[in-house]
């Protein structure tokens, strides 16, 4: 690699990773954001308005829309912090799609919880039952302690670094705190491995995929922001309250939450079917 271009990378992995933190973002995206600067320097020499558009068509070729936005976001990040008078590159337009399709359903939602149960498997069932019931992330989910059952709530950040505070319905905070006298367990993180430590993230996804084989469950549905879909799914048609659901699960705009106001495509047959009499 050219001398120049080594050095331009030093520069990002120094000085960008402090920019980046300066504007709380996760440390996953501050290593998408890095890779994707790194990979742009590799291929181009020099910073330049032509060299970003061929890079995006680069990028277009090779990678779902969805992921040629968020590296396009990183390189005017980039752009940002070296304070260049380039024009930020534009978005590439995304098809939103009508329907929601990998959330679980309420029905293998609760098939699944009655499982658990009759298996004794109650740490997991108590940990599907509190994430369908307050639409809380994962990354949030394992940093729960009891303590927080105890209160009732907890206060966790959101993206951006926003606080919401996550309610426990009383009737979870009752089922876990009995569950927790017989454990024996007063204090500390409420979901443990084997070992006696908190769960992790990675741990909690490996155990649903191992759950969705054994249930005979679709696996496409079995991953833990499924059932924060299927909170945001009951909350909206239980309740009707869209800016309220949008508090409770920390989104930054009422578009990202009206997702759950349109219909799978099996609803949408169902529908058709229903109502299509001519």
């Amino acid at each position: 690699m050219p001398a120049i271009q080594t050095a331009a990378v030093a520069v990002v992995r120094r000085g960008f990773d402090t920019y980046l933190s300066s504007h709380n973002l996760a440390p996953n995206t501050i290593h998408i954001y890095h890779f994707t600067v790194e990979q742009y320097l590799h291929r181009y020499s020099r910073l330049t308005y032509r060299n970003l558009q061929l890079y995006k068509v680069y990028l277009i070729e090779h990678y779902k829309p969805q992921t040629v936005n968020l590296r396009i976001r990183a390189l005017n990040s980039y752009l940002e912090y070296c304070k260049s008078d380039i024009c930020p590159l534009s978005m590439v337009k995304v098809q939103q799609k009508t329907y929601l399709d990998k959330i679980i359903t309420h029905a293998d939602y609760e098939y699944l919880k009655r499982r658990l149960w009759e298996d004794e498997e109650y740490s997991y069932f108590y940990l599907v039952w509190l994430t369908a019931a307050t639409g809380v992330r994962v990354s949030e989910l394992v940093t729960f302690r009891i303590e927080d059952i105890k209160l009732g709530h907890k206060d966790v950040y959101s993206k951006g670094n926003k606080m919401r505070r996550v309610y426990v319905p009383t009737r979870l905070k009752c089922a876990i705190l009995d569950w927790l006298e017989q454990e024996h367990r007063a204090t500390g993180p409420l979901f443990l491995n084997r070992y006696g430590s908190a769960l992790s993230v990675t741990g909690v996804r490996s155990r649903l995929k191992d759950f969705a084989a054994r249930y005979c469950l679709d696996p496409e549905v079995m991953y833990p922001h499924s059932f924060r879909h299927r909170f945001a799914k009951n909350f909206i048609e239980n309740s009707g309250d869209i800016t309220l659901l949008s508090d409770l699960l920390g989104h930054e705009s009422l578009e990202t939450t009206r997702i759950y106001l349109r219909r799978s495509s099996t609803e949408q047959a169902r529908i058709v079917n229903q109502v299509v009499n001519w």
